[in-house]
């Protein structure tokens, strides 16, 4: 038992010992972090902004043409504004996946189409009856003209023999045998104009039949071509990306896609790609065209990637969750990395100066007095007058008043009403 208290003390006794230093130690610890120190070298001044990849060109992958009345023979102009509808995709591709040229992207519901098709095709074929009917029928009704035309020769043949014989007859009869020659000529004359008519209006339909049976194969034709493009391919080797509509919803399975912008898809060229970013009215006027820009990807956190400001918008927009007016900026991503992929979250750092020797502090050691004099407190308990110059997200410049290697507070120390005030002949340069 005896044993049991003693170890019970030497073990408290240990723990007592231990938080005592790990006290000590954050202690120390927290009492150097409210000092830093003033740095001197390189110094960028730049602007930072999230954004989001994207393919500088890509090649949309589009829908079925839309048929015109042209495309589908004379006289079907009526059909032209039937096919021009929406289309609805049955089937899509899961975005992102690697597609080689002729590879299948989509499908798209032809059911509304193969019913005009199978109504073209049941025309078709009674066209093609019509026109053989016709074709039969002329023939009949012609060959019963030509025989009636025959029959009525021998009729006049006849009156004129008769006339022939009746010379010797009296006047009487010779007259009667020229009136019926007379008749019988003009009745062979009608005929012979309405075999000819008949004939002409004959071929006239056969050939208006026979031009309706070759729209109606062209129809049949340029639907099946139309419908074969109902099944929709990669038109190059690439990756596929969804459409983005005006209310930036994504074209997908069951979305509908507008005759007049067939684009179901999209294969971005991943060989140049662009960071899209948007910078604050406040911060605009500092980017140009040509500035150089450090790009590190989300998804790659081990890369980085320098780029270049290809464009800037002149007009401003609000985002959504934004107040302020934001400026889009397109940065070209110098080079070629086949791993990045469009939509993929950035972080875009600007650079819009240079320093290339400066002393510099954390922006929040600088403090600023009521008389606009700006200062810090430094580890040795002065109040030293600075002269601040450019300044990035991060640190600003001390043009004077501090040396490299200088200890400074981070933030205003307590009882700094104690600080001996330093640097007064700097106030002239503020």
């Amino acid at each position: 038992m005896k044993r049991t208290l003693i170890i019970t003390a030497i073990v408290a006794a240990a723990i007592t010992l231990a938080m005592f230093i790990i006290n000590r130690v954050a202690s120390g610890n927290d009492k150097e972090k409210i000092f830093v120190e003033a740095k001197r070298g390189v110094f960028e001044i730049s602007v930072a902004n999230a954004g989001e990849l994207v393919a500088e060109r890509s090649i949309d992958i589009k829908g079925p043409e839309i048929l015109s009345g042209q495309s589908m023979g004379g006289g079907s102009g009526g059909h032209g504004r039937m096919y021009a509808m929406d289309f609805k995709i049955q089937d899509l591709v899961t975005e992102g996946t690697m597609v080689r040229k002729g590879d299948y992207i989509a499908q798209l519901d032809r059911t509304e189409y193969d019913n005009n098709l199978k109504t073209a095709r049941e025309s078709l074929t009674t066209l093609r009856a019509n026109l053989e009917m016709k074709i039969l029928d002329t023939a009949v009704t012609l060959t019963d003209l030509r025989d009636d035309i025959k029959n009525q020769i021998f009729v006049v043949e006849e009156a004129r023999i008769t006339l022939a014989q009746s010379k010797y007859e009296p006047p009487a009869t010779i007259r009667q045998a020229e009136i019926n020659l007379n008749k019988a000529e003009r009745g062979l004359e009608q005929l012979r104009k309405n075999y000819e008519l008949r004939k002409a209006q004959s071929l006239a339909d056969i050939k208006k039949t026979r031009q309706a049976l070759v729209d109606g194969t062209e129809l049949v034709e340029a639907l099946e071509i139309f419908l074969a493009q109902f099944t929709i391919r990669a038109p190059a080797e690439g990756i596929v990306i969804y459409k983005e509509d005006w209310n930036g919803s994504k074209r997908k399975s069951g979305s509908s896609v507008n005759a007049f912008d067939r684009t179901v898809a999209t294969l971005p060229d991943l060989t140049s790609m662009l960071s899209q970013t948007y910078v604050s009215e406040i911060e605009v006027n500092k980017v140009k065209a040509g500035q150089k820009v450090v790009v590190n990807v989300d998804a790659l956190p081990t890369n980085s990637y320098t780029g270049t400001i290809t464009s800037i918008a002149n007009i401003g927009e609000v985002l959504p969750n934004s107040d302020a007016k934001m400026f889009e900026v397109l940065i070209r991503i110098d080079g070629t990395d086949m791993k990045l992929r469009p939509a993929m979250t950035t972080w875009n750092k600007i650079i819009i100066n240079t320093i290339a020797d400066a002393v510099y502090v954390p922006t929040e050691c600088i403090n600023t007095g009521t008389d606009s004099v700006t200062y810090v407190f430094t580890r040795k308990g002065n109040k030293q007058v600075v002269v601040v110059g450019e300044m990035n997200d991060k640190n600003i410049v001390v043009r004077d008043g501090l040396k490299p290697g200088d200890m400074i507070y981070t933030a205003q120390p307590e009882e700094s009403w104690k600080f001996k005030l330093t640097g007064e002949e700097l106030i002239s340069k503020l």
